[in-house]
């Protein structure tokens, strides 16, 4: 565990304010707001209730919106335009945290279908928190909450536009780099343009490794195997080097052709293999079920060699359901155990 989360767990066993601020330096967490926040979300609320003095006008604000949507679950137009009454008047103002509370104004809007209002605050926060925050954990949040945006009115190319706002070389933080390559690269495949969809899911798979995030790792890399398949080239440019070299094409011009190295693709696939882990267990498993599936489509089975006949600690039915075709000389019992699966799903007093 790193960052605000580490400081709040060191602080659970008592410390001053001082010994707070030195861990706070060493895990760089630049203000109290964001050990506050992440105290709130840890349940450690005597702890948030001791740190308030530390806290601005504005971020005391906001925090209040943290802690009332942390407790309902959501927020309501009140509170929303509260803490922004206060982030935006001028003895208080906070010009960071003005913007972040529009993105929330904005998704709040949102979910009301105000939806040209809700466009206005989204503008509105990303313009703000690019002057004023640029790559910031906000700056990120607004320009994925934006791109999102787009996406449910189905404005694709609005929303490539927004993520190529989070360049690779500005700072953003690596999760978020890795998590708007993969929506890019969804669209480009999406639009049949794959040359850029695979360049795009092959950085998101790097950079979530990166992060840290082991799920978002697996996820990009598997969607990045899946669309490889068909484009699939001996005599490919390596993955890195289609990155090193791309370069921005003008309105007309072709995209390069498509291709990947059998054994680059194979490699991802070999490592979300065993980033799924040895367990095989959990009601829920779509990292094993696209595994398996990309497995067999290989030809591959020996990275699942550990899932093959092991249908008796499987608890994903629909993962059986995949077993069931991808391994072939234990079908029956896969299809067994899935029977089983579903059975205890409509009556949890039947035995699995």
């Amino acid at each position: 565990m790193r960052g605000p989360e580490e400081v709040v767990l060191k602080a659970l066993s008592g410390a001053t304010l001082d010994d707070i601020q030195a861990w706070m330096d060493e895990a760089g967490v630049e203000d109290w707001l964001h050990l506050c926040e992440a105290a709130v979300f840890m349940g450690a609320l005597d702890l948030v209730d001791g740190w308030l003095g530390q806290l601005t006008p504005a971020q005391a604000a906001v925090l209040d919106m943290v802690r009332i949507r942390a407790a309902r679950g959501s927020l309501d137009e009140a509170v929303i335009e509260a803490a922004l009454a206060v982030c935006s008047t001028q003895d208080t103002r906070d010009l960071a945290l003005e913007g972040r509370v529009r993105m929330e104004r904005g998704l709040f809007r949102f979910e009301q279908g105000e939806h040209e209002g809700a466009r206005d605050d989204l503008t509105w926060a990303e313009t703000r928190l690019k002057s004023v925050a640029k790559a910031s954990r906000d700056h990120d949040l607004t320009l994925l909450n934006k791109a999102a945006f787009h996406l449910a009115l189905g404005e694709q190319v609005m929303a490539l536009q927004v993520y190529g706002e989070m360049s690779r070389t500005a700072g953003h933080a690596n999760e978020s780099i890795a998590i708007s390559r993969l929506s890019a690269g969804r669209i480009y495949g999406d639009l049949g343009q794959m040359f850029d969809a695979l360049r795009l899911l092959w950085i998101s798979h790097t950079y979530a490794i990166l992060a840290g995030q082991r799920l978002l790792a697996i996820e990009a890399g598997t969607t990045f195997v899946d669309m490889a398949e068909a484009h699939l080239s001996e005599d490919a440019t390596a993955m890195s080097e289609q990155v090193e070299h791309a370069t921005p094409r003008n309105v007309g011009d072709e995209a390069p052709k498509a291709g990947v190295l059998r054994s680059e693709a194979e490699k991802v696939l070999a490592w979300c293999a065993s980033a799924c882990g040895d367990r095989v267990d959990g009601p829920e498993r779509p990292d094993l079920r696209a595994v398996a599936l990309l497995a067999a489509r290989y030809d591959r089975l020996d990275v699942i060699d550990h899932l093959r006949g092991a249908y008796d600690g499987v608890e994903d039915p629909m993962l059986c359901a995949v077993m069931q075709h991808v391994d072939a000389e234990d079908a029956d019992a896969w299809s067994q155990r899935m029977a089983q699966l579903t059975m205890h799903a409509l009556d949890p007093q039947t035995e699995v």
